[in-house]
């Protein structure tokens, strides 16, 4: 099996995805570790600012997609089984919910001193107050329409080209761009490394599965979501 070369700037586009947004979001979490706790006005200029980056990325890897001429249907962005796109959508979300719902009992159950990276990081960046609560919920929505483009959408699809031809193609391409997306996450530690990967391949699962980027999307922004609005409650009852 030999794969396919791919345009400059699709190659060019992953090792910024491998290294540069890995690179930017190890830093910028080294940083907010560093600090105290964060003021209202901190998180919600931290949720911005995420989200017009996110937006960024989207609008120049949208503008070289479509200038090679990748397709809707290619990137996921078409809905060719409106009903089997839907019940995977419910389905996924439900799952990852209650997966995530577990995850968080457990973890805020557990000494504090024992809960790790990822509790530390969300006790910074949660919101606490409803509009902090609004303005998380677009940064999930964004979080799940950005990053599933990029990953699930254009990483699997420039995977997918680069092995045409193999029988193997669209299982190189998940696992691939399962890959890309845990890179991502690096910043959350080894841990988060394994989950995000497992959590890339049920999503790369869902795409082949309906051809569409609706059901990831859904359960990314949902899981997202939840999170935030669960750990939001529990520091807000904890502080009381």
């Amino acid at each position: 099996m030999h794969p396919t070369l791919i345009p400059w700037d699709f190659f060019l586009i992953l090792i910024v995805l491998a290294t540069l947004v890995p690179w930017r979001g190890a830093l910028r979490i080294k940083r907010l570790l560093r600090q105290p706790m964060l003021g209202s006005a901190e998180r919600l200029s931290l949720y911005c600012s995420t989200i017009l980056y996110q937006w960024l990325i989207v609008a120049v890897i949208a503008w070289r997609a479509f200038s090679r001429k990748l397709s809707l249907a290619e990137l996921g962005l078409a809905t060719s089984h409106p009903m089997r796109t839907a019940w995977i959508s419910v389905a996924l979300t439900v799952f990852l919910c209650a997966n995530q719902w577990a995850s968080l009992q457990r973890m805020t159950r557990v000494p504090e001193a024992e809960r790790g990276l990822l509790f530390r990081i969300a006790e910074r960046i949660m919101p606490r107050t409803s509009t902090e609560t609004l303005v998380f919920a677009a940064l999930a929505c964004t979080a799940g329409l950005s990053e599933e483009f990029l990953y699930r959408g254009f990483v699997f699809t420039a995977c997918a080209r680069m092995f045409a031809g193999s029988a193997d193609s669209i299982a190189l391409a998940a696992v691939l761009s399962s890959g890309w997306f845990a890179i991502a996450h690096l910043y959350q530690g080894k841990q988060g490394l394994i989950t995000t990967f497992i959590v890339g391949l049920l999503f790369s699962a869902a795409r082949i599965w309906s051809a569409s980027l609706i059901p990831s999307i859904a359960a990314h922004a949902g899981i997202d979501l939840f999170a935030g609005i669960y750990l939001s409650n529990f520091f807000r009852t904890v502080k009381s």
